[in-house]
Order: structure tokens, then C-alpha cells, then sequence
């Protein structure tokens, strides 16, 4: 068991220096970080309750709303997993959020995923950017990309209606299970 008020640590200053015996510490440490990512991911929830931004749902319900949209409508884990998620990077970084949600889930997902979630901010403008003087059709820079349809989609049936403070939607701790199941793997191994 590792002292967490004062683990041990490795001896060297820089990677050239450092010895098998240091890199064996690290990676027990590193186990530890590994399986602790499923809680981390469900902290980061709370920094989306309660922050509504002007819109009518804060952003947690927000992501809760477009992943049960999605479950209910019959798409797979993987699928429901990234709709709950893909606003995750939202506080921390407003002007590229669905880069953070990507790169969180790229090492658990499909490509087509991957894509869809770093790339709907862009389509989700379709419906809001021309009231700011902005255009639109930015997302059609990516016409004939193969999993352009599958964006558009993803934006049109859960991401942009879900936005109604009356939606029954699942709670957060319906998609523990799930957060646990896909971040709790290690997906290199």
C-alpha cells in the first residue's frame, strides 16, 4: 500500500538518468491513478450542475438529457457514453469544449465516435451561430467526410433538443455503471 501523505518517489532528474527500479515505483503509482479515472470522470460532473450559462438546464442536465435521448432511441453503450460526456470540457475550456471531451475519450472509443464528439461543436453552430452573425454552414467544410451524417445526427436528435427543463431524464448515477465499465479498462492492454 502506498503512503499517500508522502509516497515514495523516483531518484532522477531527467528520463536519461532514470533505472528500472524507478520506473517500477512510477507504474504502481501510475496503477493507482489508472484506477481511480472512473472517479475523476464522475467529479467532473459537478462542475457542470448548477451552471446554466443563460440556458434553460445547466449543463449537467444538459448532458444527462442528450445521453438518455440517445439510450432511449436505442443507440449502443459506446454511442450513450460519448453523448454524456461531450460537453464535459465545457468550464474548463468554453472556446474548444469538444476537443477536451474528445481527448478524454479517444483511448475508449471508436473513431467514428472520436470524430463525432470533437467535431460537434462545429455542427451544433448550424443551429445558433447565424444569430450571432456567424455562418451557419461552417459544418459543411466536412461534407463527404464519413462520419459526417453520423454528427449531423448526433447533433439534430440529442444534442440540440436537449435542452427542455421538462425531459424525464435519466440521473447521473443511471450512467455510473457505465462511466465505470468503460473508463475502468486499461485500453492499451
Amino acid at each position: 500500500m502506498t503512503d499517500t501523505t508522502n509516497p515514495p518517489r523516483a531518484g532522477f532528474r531527467s528520463f536519461q538518468e532514470s533505472t528500472k527500479e524507478d520506473w517500477a515505483l512510477i507504474m504502481v503509482q501510475r496503477g493507482e491513478l489508472e484506477a481511480a479515472l472512473p472517479d475523476r470522470i464522475l467529479e467532473q460532473f459537478e462542475y457542470l450542475r448548477n451552471d446554466y450559462g443563460g440556458f434553460p438546464v445547466d449543463r449537467l442536465e444538459h448532458s444527462v438529457q442528450t445521453a438518455t435521448r440517445a439510450e432511449r432511441a436505442g443507440r449502443d453503450d459506446e454511442y450513450v457514453l460519448c453523448a454524456l460526456l461531450h460537453d464535459l470540457g465545457d468550464p474548463l475550456t468554453p472556446y474548444n469544449h469538444p476537443d477536451v471531451g474528445a481527448a478524454v475519450l479517444k483511448p475508449f472509443v471508436s473513431e467514428a465516435n472520436h470524430w463525432m464528439v470533437a467535431k460537434h461543436g462545429i455542427f451544433q453552430g448550424y443551429y445558433f451561430w447565424h444569430h450571432l452573425g456567424g455562418d451557419r454552414n461552417t459544418r459543411d467544410q466536412y461534407a463527404g467526410h464519413e462520419h459526417y451524417e453520423r454528427c449531423e445526427e448526433f447533433c439534430s436528435e440529442y444534442d440540440s433538443p436537449a435542452f427542455d427543463p421538462s425531459y424525464d431524464s435519466n440521473p447521473l448515477e443511471h450512467y455510473e455503471p457505465l462511466i465505470r465499465e468503460f473508463f475502468g479498462r486499461n485500453p492499451w492492454r
